[in-house]
């Protein structure tokens, strides 16, 4: 069993007054997940998606990418 902790930053496209959000993405490759919290409440719940659809959302033309 792992014991490896999230390691949170905040998204670059959080420079937006406060509406911000963190990531984990250091247990993707160990646990297939990504994190997601609200960065104003680093206490709270935490978001757990799967890699794949993840990844899916970052490539979306709706999130950005070409």
């Amino acid at each position: 069993m792992s014991t490896e902790l999230p390691r949170w930053f905040t998204s670059s496209y959080s420079s937006n007054g406060g509406v911000c959000v963190e990531v984990a993405t250091n247990l993707a490759t160990t646990h297939g997940t990504v994190l997601i919290r609200d960065s104003k409440n680093p206490a709270g719940p935490a978001l757990n998606v799967r890699t794949s659809p993840f990844t899916a959302f970052l490539n979306s033309p709706e999130f950005g990418a070409n």
